[in-house]
């Protein structure tokens, strides 16, 4: 590889984006070139990372997201590579320049103004949304789980309503105050939290709320599919059926929610849902970038059609990871699914044709590898299926060896992002926090 002389400009790769596939490519670029003759720039309009699979235990309470969030500062000087407090706005592909939207203070004043970033390459890593379909008064009326920001809203005000109904019931001991919430959508985040709320009522007990248990906690989980988990084999998906309404889950499959008001659901054939929190959890669609993506091509779900070698369909400079990608790999009718797993596996590509392109090397198609579905119903079950060299290429597993997995990927992420030394610290020291930290985050 040629290198930049002293008076040359360092070759300047962007990364829109620190999620879990901005992150980790950010981490591997800046261990890889450092600072000498490469400027590696991270966009996030958050100062923190958090596994967005993990967002169900941080709106339960039962994570504190201080303790597992990574700071993009004390990362990036780690690491090797610059990061930028902003939101993308738009790019422009001609100038090869990112557009950065002003950041504001919480009364509207301006911290950072409106500016440019020039990049050689560029990555976007901007993620998804909740998709609402348009439904009317959800976005109104429902709260989502996108960012800790959100999570941790949802805590608050689950904490209230739970501290509402105990109140009443010490007033009037034969009192029906109930926390009635209903969540749309059954895929994993859906059953995850219907499942870690319960876990959630038993721990209240231990703070305070002494006369609140879990027979106080209404959970409609509504799917309009005919049944949850789509991902999971009939029978795994059956057994967490069964499971949440064990717990007391009111499980109501082939129910589609029409509408959304401050007090409830409406649904097409099965009445209105009364609820004191709703949560809206039934799909996903690439984040919005206000200014556009100058001329990219994007799929109807908004997201960043992109070539097996993660390149844009028609900008070579311009890549696309993660769940803001469409990715239909050769053979393949539907794109690959915007899962961690798939976004850890495209950094992973998105590095080597990084470095391989600056080389004059040839590019790698991404190959997905799907290691399987695992749902996590709290500390009550785990099930889920893994792919690999087996009878039929998928494996059911549930209870210990499932939930081993699940935490698994967890630990996995904790080494992409840190490296094998800090990662296995980490991983260590979460042990010991499991033990000596509360139960529940209550603050």
């Amino acid at each position: 590889m040629q290198q930049a002389s002293s008076t040359q400009k360092k070759t300047q790769i962007v990364i829109g984006g620190g999620g879990a596939a901005g992150l980790e490519l950010a981490r591997k670029l800046g261990a890889r070139y450092g600072r000498k003759h490469h400027d590696i720039i991270l966009v996030d309009r958050n100062r923190t990372h958090i596994w967005k699979p993990l967002l169900h235990e941080v709106a339960a309470g039962s994570l504190d997201a201080s303790l597992d969030e990574v700071g993009y500062r004390s990362h990036c000087r780690r690491w090797g590579y610059r990061y930028l407090y902003g939101s993308l706005d738009g790019i422009d592909r001609t100038a090869r320049r990112v557009h950065i939207a002003p950041v504001l203070d919480p009364k509207g004043r301006e911290i950072v103004g409106a500016h440019s970033v020039r990049y050689d390459y560029l990555v976007l890593a901007y993620g998804s949304v909740t998709n609402d379909f348009g439904t009317p008064g959800v976005a109104e009326n429902c709260l989502f789980l996108d960012s800790r920001t959100q999570a941790d809203s949802f805590r608050d005000q689950l904490l209230d309503h739970c501290l509402r109904v105990s109140r009443a019931m010490t007033e009037d001991p034969q009192s029906d105050a109930r926390v009635r919430i209903a969540i749309v959508g059954g895929g994993a985040t859906g059953v995850e939290l219907a499942a870690e709320l319960y876990n959630a009522a038993d721990g209240l007990s231990y703070y305070g709320l002494e006369v609140f248990d879990r027979n106080r906690l209404d959970v409609t989980l509504l799917e309009a599919g005919p049944r949850i988990l789509p991902a999971l084999p009939d029978r795994l998906a059956g057994a967490a059926h069964e499971e949440l309404e064990v717990l007391g889950v009111k499980v109501m499959a082939g129910t589609s929610v029409t509408a959304a008001t401050a007090t409830g659901m409406e649904t097409g054939n099965a009445g209105f849902v009364p609820a004191d929190l709703m949560i809206w959890a039934a799909g996903v669609k690439a984040a919005r970038i206000p200014l556009g993506l100058d001329g990219l091509e994007l799929s109807r779900g908004d997201q960043i059609i992109v070539r097996p070698t993660l390149q844009s369909a028609n900008d070579d400079r311009v890549f696309a990871i993660g769940d803001c990608a469409s990715c239909t790999l050769p053979g393949r009718e539907r794109p690959v699914p915007p899962r961690a797993q798939a976004a850890h596996q495209m950094a992973d590509t998105a590095f080597h044709n990084l470095v391989r392109l600056q080389e004059g090397k040839p590019l790698r198609d991404f190959v997905y590898r799907d290691h399987g579905s695992l749902v996590s119903l709290s500390r009550f079950s785990t099930v889920g299926s893994l792919m690999g060299k087996l009878v039929g290429g998928r494996m059911a597993v549930e209870g210990r060896l499932a939930r081993f997995v699940y935490l698994s990927l967890y630990r996995m992420h904790l080494l992409a992002v840190h490296g094998w030394l800090r990662g296995a610290a980490l991983i260590t020291v979460s042990h010991i926090n499991r033990i000596v930290r509360p139960r529940l985050k209550l603050h």
